[in-house]
């Protein structure tokens, strides 16, 4: 308790403090932080002109709110940044299991005090991290978890008959008051857990074992859904949704670059040891990924395509260049496309596909995916580049093997005899001629996976270029440039 605090009911009535709503608190502190402009929700992206205006309103309008959005949309993130509009500090009666204002009690506990202390009554001080509660919603919580129950043993302790309010062991909710109750999944609840819910927001009183008892909690109640469940019959009681104030959707980054600043802030890139250097061309392929997972009719759209899998990809991506890195003595390591390769298992496993999906398989759709995205990068930034000597290079028998363990220079010097590549990666700006070895090797294996996607060159499992199959022509036993993985 700070020091400078009032510490007893009677200094706090003579410190001019009253009391208010937590909504009219958070209220305040929001009109306080938008004259201010400060930000509202740190590390949120993409929000700025659609999700945050709404939750602004509704908590401008006092409104209990949902949050309906799909895996992977930052929800839970934003029900925690409500706790930044709360005060630093709140007064409440020292010993009250549901936070009792001083000058306006709700519990017995707290109404027996007063009258045998008076102003002498205790004061303890409850920092705003604590006025936060959380619950994920599972078929198996019950009303005692979220409402409370009657406790035997505090009974047989106090010498009090079961109906007498001092018995109950308070919930969840109750322990909440006067501060910011979250559920999440809502939809997950009981129906009898949901009617407890409404009845709490609407009429303000409880029910345990069957004892009526008046209780009057002062909370924001927020919630997080998918909205498929939300909507789905018998998934949520309709007296429950009538009585949540705003219903507000959260969606994917809407676009590339708003999904590279998210994927940069949350994926753990920076690694001791190894310097890392990861070409903004190989991050926009590892972001492309998610959003042609999002459109793809094989992958289950209602389940969603995560913010995490950008993210966990990434962090993989590093990890292979970093694993190669190491292996060669290297003291840098640049990720290239072929590490996006060695991160399909972030892939594959963060995908629920369709049947027709079920066909392809997990693996080579996440394969088709990566030569998507590397030939939506190269598309972008040099779209309409001539690639004929490129090509032709492969359809005279050609071939190229590019392995994941195989050094940056090594990789270079099999590039630089396909003829064209090297001038074409220069001319576009895909890499400067003055960029590190890896970056021009990333940048190479990024127009190779472009031409892949368009099915003028064929890459196989093993990392290996060459012409798409077809008839037998001219050139057909052309060699296989290939290179020792630990240097040129």
């Amino acid at each position: 308790m700070s020091s400078s605090r009032p510490a007893t009911v009677g200094a706090l009535r003579d410190s001019g403090y009253a009391p208010r709503s937590v909504k009219s608190e958070i209220r305040e502190n929001l009109l306080r932080k938008l004259r201010a402009g400060e930000e509202l929700f740190p590390g949120v992206l993409g929000y700025e002109e659609t999700v945050v205006p709404q939750i602004v309103n509704a908590l401008l309008a006092r409104h209990d709110f949902i949050l309906l959005g799909l895996r992977g949309q930052a929800k839970s993130r934003i029900l925690r940044g409500l706790g930044g509009l709360l005060d630093d500090e709140m007064p409440v009666l020292a010993g009250s299991e549901v936070n009792d204002d001083p000058l306006r009690p709700i519990s017995k506990f707290a109404r027996e005090l007063l009258e045998e202390r008076g102003d002498d009554a205790p004061v303890a001080w409850v920092p705003r991290e604590h006025r936060y509660v959380e619950k994920l919603a599972t078929p198996d919580v019950t009303i005692a978890d979220i409402i409370g129950d009657v406790d035997p043993i505090k009974a047989a302790r106090g010498g009090h008959i079961l109906a007498d309010e001092l018995t109950i062991h308070f919930g969840l909710m109750p322990r909440a008051n006067r501060g910011i109750f979250a559920i999440n999944e809502l939809p997950d609840l009981s129906g009898k857990i949901q009617v407890g819910l409404f009845n709490v927001l609407q009429e303000g009183d409880v029910q345990v074992k069957g004892y009526p008892i008046r209780l009057p909690l002062d909370l924001l109640l927020v919630f997080t859904a998918n909205p498929e469940d939300y909507t789905a019959r018998g998934k949520i009681i309709t007296p429950l949704k009538d009585r949540i104030g705003s219903e507000i959707r959260t969606h994917y980054p809407r676009s590339v670059d708003i999904g590279m600043g998210v994927t940069r802030q949350e994926a753990w890139t920076k690694r001791s040891g190894v310097a890392i250097e990861t070409p903004e061309i190989v991050s926009e392929v590892v972001e492309r990924i998610a959003f042609l997972a999002r459109d793809d009719k094989r992958i289950d759209q209602r389940s969603g395509v995560s913010q995490r899998l950008p993210i966990t990809v990434l962090e993989m991506v590093v990890s292979n260049a970093e694993r190669r890195a190491l292996l060669l003595g290297e003291e840098r390591a640049v990720p290239r496309i072929v590490d996006v390769y060695a991160a399909l298992p972030a892939i594959t496993g963060k995908m629920e596909l369709e049947y027709e999906g079920e066909l392809h398989g997990h693996e080579k759709i996440g394969r088709e995916l990566i030569a998507a995205a590397a030939h939506g990068v190269y598309d972008d930034r040099a779209g309409g580049a001539d690639v004929d000597d490129i090509v032709e290079y492969f359809e005279q028998g050609s071939a190229l093997q590019v392995g994941e363990d195989s050094s940056a220079e090594a990789c270079l010097a099999g590039f630089s005899t396909v003829p064209g590549l090297l001038e074409l990666v220069h001319g576009v700006g895909l890499a400067a001629e003055s960029a590190s070895a890896g970056a021009k090797a990333a940048a190479c294996e990024l127009v190779l996976e472009a031409l892949v996607a368009e099915r003028r060159v064929t890459r196989t499992s093993s990392g290996s270029y060459r012409r798409p199959p077809h008839e037998d022509g001219p050139g057909s036993g052309g060699g296989m440039h290939t290179f020792d993985p630990f240097g040129p």
